[in-house]
């Protein structure tokens, strides 16, 4: 019987993310578990400089404030559960391709549940998973819970 102890919680600020936290927080309580919230931050500024010769002072100062605005909307969106804080949640930004981001995060942590919302901001289709989600759900090397 899985019995979590470390459990990532990958979001984007969606209502779907939110219902990922809400599910993974039972899940924490329920067996004192960690949790980790992660916002992976898909940089193509380096492409956008390159394209419109933007400066590289101007290419800092963009992800600098990408990672303060993810730490913000992570702080918001923990807000919105009060038993957030009967629990031990860490936050963690990430840069590259998002579901390469969430593995490595999971291997690094040693995750044992990796609790991801089935579709995210970009909503695809309503009865589709969304590709973060497939792909992550191929390459997990623990179990994953997909939410709806």
């Amino acid at each position: 019987m899985l019995r979590p102890t470390k459990i990532l919680v990958p979001t984007d600020f969606s209502e779907y993310s939110d219902r990922a936290l809400s599910q993974a927080l039972d899940i924490a309580k329920q067996y004192n578990a960690k949790i980790y919230l992660l916002h992976v931050i898909h940089l193509a500024i380096h492409r956008w400089a390159i394209d419109y010769s933007i400066g590289e002072d101007v290419v800092e100062e963009i992800k600098k404030e990408a990672v303060d605005s993810a730490y913000d909307g992570m702080k918001k969106q923990l807000e919105k559960f009060p038993k957030s804080s009967e629990i031990e949640v860490h936050t963690d930004i990430a840069t590259g391709i998002t579901y390469d981001a969430i593995l490595q995060e999971a291997k690094d942590k040693k995750v044992d549940l990796i609790v991801i919302a089935s579709l995210g901001q970009s909503g695809i289709a309503k009865y589709l998973i969304g590709g973060v989600a497939r792909n992550v759900l191929k390459g997990a090397q623990c179990p994953v819970l997909l939410t709806k």
